[in-house]
């Protein structure tokens, strides 16, 4: 169970937002901290700790006034902190290869492997075999229907067909690194854990998954480290006093000064 940082970049700043009000239309969302800094001064204070495996979010598409200057802002900060970090937001099979140069360690891809309501086979095939599977962390971020959780894409409106099971997972590992796991629905609200989902993900044995979404508070992620049995890393937004919340970086960014707080 290890901290994973994380850096979010919405409109050209370091932001936390509630995930899933994120609309491109007119690039709003329901924004719960905007930072004095920018995102090479995060990367410079995970580097500094020595915390890797953190994710860097492009939250505008690339169709958005905003594209280009929050892209500015994530390769700066993967330049900062070259091969600490991982990063996500539109990425592909065809520019895949630019963050990767840029110094990210791992591409975070979506929407390009989930679409029209299904895994698109033929992309990850695609993917795999440009940047390889050790670089690759496939985001199934996920929300709750009918009892089981779907993932979901466009910015999180869209639910797929796609049901998060042991054997997806089992498929899925096949092409990928890692996994970015979110609870949409409890994301960026601070809560409380979406704990069946947690459980579900801590009766697999496999690659590394990542879990964010509702994290508020120490009890909280107490909570997430029993349902999770301590095999799940864990990402804290909104409600870390970096990002303008209650729960001190010190006390999560290393295991050992996590376990003196629990």
């Amino acid at each position: 169970m290890q901290f994973r940082p994380c850096i979010d970049i919405h409109n050209g700043a370091v932001r936390q937002i509630v995930g899933g009000s994120l609309k491109d239309e007119g690039d709003q969302a329901i924004t719960n901290f905007t930072s004095e800094y920018d995102a090479r001064f995060y990367a410079n204070l995970y580097r500094k700790d020595g915390i890797r495996g953190g994710h860097i979010i492009l939250l505008n598409p690339s169709t958005s006034e905003y594209f280009d200057a929050t892209k500015k802002q994530a390769l700066e900060a993967l330049r900062a902190y070259p091969q600490g970090m991982q990063i996500g937001g539109g990425v592909t099979a065809e520019n895949a290869k630019e963050y990767l140069d840029a110094g990210a360690s791992h591409v975070i891809v979506t929407s390009y492997v989930f679409r029209d309501g299904e895994v698109k086979w033929e992309n990850l095939q695609k993917l795999k075999e440009t940047v390889g599977k050790e670089r690759i962390v496939l985001d199934l971020s996920c929300r709750k229907k009918e009892d089981f959780y779907y993932i979901v894409t466009n910015r999180w409106q869209t639910f797929t067909n796609v049901k998060v099971t042991i054997s997806l997972l089992d498929q899925l590992s096949d092409y990928c690194d890692e996994f970015l796991i979110h609870g949409v629905d409890v994301e960026g609200k601070s809560s409380g854990v979406e704990l069946p989902l947690v459980e579900l993900l801590a009766k697999w044995d496999g690659i590394p998954i990542t879990y964010a979404g509702g994290i508020g508070s120490l009890e909280d992620l107490e909570a997430f480290r029993c349902a999770g049995k301590e095999k799940l890393n864990f990402t804290i937004g909104s409600a870390l006093d970096l990002f303008g919340g209650q729960i001190p970086y010190e006390n999560v960014k290393k295991c050992d000064h996590l376990r003196k707080s629990l």
